[in-house]
C-alpha cells in the first residue's frame, strides 16, 4: 500500500476563521488530522482511540485518491518528478494512520479494534486495488519504464522507476478488464481470510486454553522461577493456590524442559500442537482451504503457475524449483542429526528405565538430560545471568561498538502500554537517527511471537529527512515476585535478532520511499540474524551476562560450556525449521487435495520426518505464512541464514568481531540495502557471494 499527505481538511479548517460545525470540531479533535506535537512527532498514543481510525483511513484514501487523480489529470508529458515521485509521494496521511492501527491490531488489540480491522481491511483492499489498476495511471509509469534508458536518470531514479512497473504489473495492471474485475474479487476475499486466520490463532494461544496444576508434587523439576510465574498468572485468574500454564512460550516451553509429570507435558504440548484445528469457532481448516485455492487462482491469473511462483519470482531465490532444492541439501544432513539426538535421549530413558517411547513432548526434557550429562549445562544454570535489563544493555554494548550509537532513554515518549520503552538512538556525536521502542511481555491483546515494525520509516519531504520510529514486539518471561525477568538463551538470541531488524530500519537512508530498505524478502533477516552472532560471543556475554542477586559476572567455566555445547540439538531444531519451510512450499506449489491434516501428513511423509518432531509451525497455526506476509517464503530464515553465517565469519577470520573496516561496510550495506539487487548489495559488503560452508559448521551439519 503507497503513502500520503496531510489532511486537506484540517488544513482548511487551521486557515479558516469560520466557526467550525460540530463534525469539523471533530475531526480537528482526531490526533492524526494535524501535526503531532510529541518530541519527534511520535504518534501520541495517548490521544488516539478507537473512533479515530476510520474518519482519518478514510479522509487518507481521498487524499490519496485525488493525488493520484492529479497526476493521472496532468497535461504535461510523463516524467519522473510528475509522475514517479508524486506517486511516491503520496499517501503520506493513509500511512500514518496504518502505521499505527495495523502495529497495534497486532500488539495491544481487543474485540473492538478487530471488529474495525475487519471493516477497514476490505476498504484499504479495495483502494490498493484502485490504484494499482488504473489504467491512466500506469499509462504513465510504462511510458517512463519503457523509456527509462533515454531519460537521463541516475541509479536511484531508475531502480525506484523498474520497481513500480514491477509493481504495477504484478498487481495485474497488464490484464484485461475481466481479469482486473475478477482480480479484485480475489483480493478482496484473500484479506479478510488473512485477518481471520490471524484472529483465530490469537483466540487459540490466548482465549481457549490453559493449564491448571492444583498439586505441587505435579510442578516437580520446574525451576522456582517458573514455580512463582505460574503462580502469579494463577493469582491473576483468581485461582489463589493453584498455578496455571499457558500456550505463551515463556510459559510453556519451561514446563517441557523441566517438568516431570510427563502426562502433563503432553496435555500441555497437545494443547499447543493443536492450535486452530479443535473444530470450534477459531477452527483455521476452512480458512486454509480457502486461502491456498484463492491464491493458486490469483497466480495463475497473473500468469504463474502457482503462488509460489508469483511470490519468489522478486527474490533472490527466483523459483520454487531453486528453494526447494536448496532446502533438501539442508535437510538430509539435518535429519540424520536429528535422528542421533534421537538415539541419545532414547538411551537415557532406557537407562532410566522408563517404559516408553521417546514422543514429541519429551523431546525438550529429555534435550535438556542430554545436554546437562554431555555439557554440565541447563537452561537453569544459564537463566540467572540473563535479567532482560542487562541483556538490553549488552545488545547497546553490541551496537555501540559496532556502529559508534547511543541509546538514550526517553520517559516523555507518550507509549501504547506503560510496559513499552522508548529509546532516542543518536550518532556518537549526539545527531539523531531516530526513535526505538521496545515492548518486551505477552499480555492477552499481544499476537504470539516476536517481530519488527515501524511507525514511521524514514522518508524525504520537500528535500528534509524524515527520521524513523521503529519498535520491536516481543513475548518474554515476565518478572515473578522478587526475581526480574529472566531470559532464556533463545530470548537472549531473539532480542538481539529483532533489534538487528531495528537497527535496519533506523539506518536506512534513500530518496524514495518505495525502494529505501526495501530489499527481497530473502534477504529481509540478514540484518536480523547476523546479530544474534554477537550474542553468544565471550567478549559479548561478559558485558551482559551478570547473576542477578551477586552481579558475579558469568563464569569463564559457563562460557565455555556455552561455546562447547552450541551446536546441540540442532539438528532438531534445523529439522523442525525446514520441515516448515518444506510444508509453506508444498501448500503453495502443489494442488489442495483431500483435508488440510491429510495434506499436511502427506508432505511430511514424502521428506521422511520422524514421528518425534513437528514441523516448527503445523499448518492450522502458521501465521507467518496465512497471515504474517511470509507465504511461500518461510524459507527466507535459512537462506538469509547462509548470508549472515558468512557474514559474521568474515569477522571473525579478521581476528576481531567489532572490526572497524568491516562494521563500517555492514552499516553501509544497511544503509543503501534497497538500492540494488540482494546478491549485488551484499556481494558490495562481502567482495564475493556467500558460502554455505560457515552455515554448515555453525550447525554442525559438516
Amino acid at each position: 500500500m503507497k503513502k500520503i499527505g496531510l489532511s486537506l481538511i484540517a488544513l482548511a479548517l487551521i486557515a479558516s476563521s469560520c466557526k467550525p460545525t460540530h463534525e469539523q470540531k471533530k475531526d480537528m479533535n482526531n490526533p492524526f488530522f494535524a501535526q503531532y506535537t510529541t518530541p519527534f512527532e511520535v504518534p501520541p498514543f495517548d490521544k488516539i482511540k478507537l473512533e479515530h481510525y476510520m474518519p482519518a483511513i478514510e479522509e487518507g484514501i481521498k487524499e490519496q485518491t485525488a493525488e493520484i487523480k492529479a497526476i493521472t489529470d496532468s497535461k504535461d508529458e510523463a516524467t519522473f518528478d510528475n509522475t514517479i515521485l508524486a506517486f511516491d509521494q503520496s499517501g503520506r496521511l493513509l500511512d500514518k494512520v496504518n502505521n499505527v492501527f495495523f502495529n497495534l491490531n497486532s500488539a495491544n488489540t481487543n474485540d473492538e479494534m478487530q471488529a474495525l480491522a475487519r471493516e477497514i481491511t476490505p476498504k484499504l483492499s479495495t483502494h490498493h486495488d484502485n490504484i494499482m489498476l488504473n489504467k491512466e495511471l500506469f499509462k504513465r509509469v510504462k511510458a517512463i519504464y519503457e523509456n527509462r534508458n533515454t531519460l537521463n536518470l541516475d541509479h536511484e531514479q531508475l531502480r525506484v522507476v523498474e520497481k513500480y512497473y514491477q509493481d504495477f504489473d504484478r498487481s495485474g495492471a497488464n490484464l484485461p478488464d475481466d481479469k482486473q474485475a475478477e482480480l479484485r474479487k480475489l483480493n478482496d476475499q484473500l484479506s479478510m481470510l488473512e485477518l481471520k486466520f490471524g484472529e483465530n490463532t490469537l483466540a487459540e494461544t490466548n482465549k481457549t486454553f490453559k493449564m491448571i496444576v492444583d498439586k505441587e508434587a505435579d510442578l516437580k523439576g520446574l525451576p522456582a522461577d517458573v514455580v512463582t510465574a505460574a503462580a502469579e498468572l494463577a493469582k491473576k485468574d483468581s485461582l489463589e493456590g493453584k498455578w496455571v500454564f499457558t500456550l505463551q512460550k515463556p510459559s510453556m516451553i519451561p514446563f517441557l524442559q523441566f517438568a516431570e509429570n510427563r502426562s502433563l507435558r503432553e496435555k500441555l504440548y497437545k494443547g499447543y500442537a493443536n492450535r486452530g484445528n479443535n473444530n470450534n469457532a477459531y477452527d483455521n481448516k476452512q480458512v486454509i482451504e480457502k486461502l491456498v485455492t484463492l491464491r493458486d487462482q490469483r497466480a495463475k491469473l497473473l500468469g504463474f503457475a502457482n503462488h509460489a511462483a508469483y511470490t519468489v519470482d522478486i527474490n533472490m531465490a527466483k523459483t520454487p524449483e531453486n528453494i526447494h532444492e536448496f532446502l533438501m541439501k539442508l535437510w538430509t544432513p539435518a535429519l540424520e542429526r536429528a535422528k542421533v539426538e534421537r538415539a541419545d535421549m532414547q538411551k537415557m530413558i532406557d537407562q532410566e528405565g522408563g517404559n516408553f517411547k521417546l514422543a514429541m513432548w519429551d523431546w525438550w526434557y529429555y534435550a535438556e538430560k542430554v545436554r546437562k550429562a554431555k555439557y554440565d549445562l541447563d537452561e537453569a544454570q544459564l537463566k540467572p545471568y540473563f535479567t532482560l535489563d542487562n541483556v538490553r544493555e549488552g545488545l547497546f554494548y553490541t551496537a555501540n561498538k559496532l556502529y559508534g550509537i547511543k541509546f538514550i532513554k526517553r520517559t516523555d515518549l507518550p507509549v501504547y502500554d506503560k510496559e513499552v520503552l522508548t529509546y532516542e538512538v543518536q550518532e556518537a556525536d549526539g545527531k539523531h537517527i531516530g526513535i526505538f521502542y521496545m515492548d518486551f511481555h505477552p499480555r492477552p491483546g499481544k499476537s504470539f511471537g516476536a517481530w519488527c515494525t515501524s511507525f514511521r520509516d524514514q522518508s524525504y519531504r520537500d528535500g528534509k529527512k524524515i527520521t524513523p520510529v521503529v519498535s520491536i514486539v516481543c513475548n518474554f518471561t515476565r518478572p515473578a515476585g522478587d526475581v526480574p525477568a529472566l531470559l532464556s538463551f533463545d530470548e537472549v538470541t531473539t532480542l538481539f535478532h529483532e533489534s538487528g531488524h531495528a537497527l535496519h530500519g533506523l539506518f536506512t537512508d534513500g530518496p524514495y520511499r518505495r525502494t529505501a530498505g526495501n530489499v527481497p524478502r530473502d534477504f529481509v533477516e540478514l540484518p536480523s540474524q547476523v546479530m544474534e552472532n554477537w550474542a553468544s560471543e565471550p567478549e559479548v556475554l561478559r558485558v551482559y551476562a551478570k547473576h542477578y542477586k551477586t552481579g558475579e559476572v558469568i563464569p569463564e567455566q559457563l562460557i565455555d560450556k556455552i561455546q562447547k555445547s552450541a551446536q546441540f540439538n540442532q539438528g532438531f531444531e534445523t529439522v523442525e525449521y525446514l520441515a516448515a519451510s518444506l510444508l509453506d512450499m508444498d501448500w503453495h506449489t502443489q494442488p489442495f487435495t483431500g483435508n488440510v491434516e491429510a495434506f499436511e501428513k502427506a508432505s511430511m511423509d514424502k521428506i521422511g520426518l520422524i514421528p518425534e518432531i513437528l514441523p516448527r509451525y503445523r499448518s492450522t497455526y502458521f501465521s507467518h505464512i496465512f497471515s504474517g506476509g511470509y507465504s511461500a517464503g518461510y524459507y527466507v530464515y535459512i537462506w538469509s541464514a547462509v548470508l549472515d553465517a558468512d557474514a559474521f565469519n568474515a569477522f571473525k577470520e579478521s581476528g576481531d568481531i567489532f572490526n572497524p573496516e568491516y562494521a563500517a561496510k555492514f552499516r553501509h550495506l544497511l544503509t543503501k540495502s534497497g538500492s540494488d539487487e540482494g546478491m549485488v548489495v551484499y556481494k558490495n559488503f562481502r567482495g564475493q557471494e556467500p558460502s554455505i560452508e560457515p552455515l554448515l559448521k555453525r550447525r554442525g551439519l559438516k
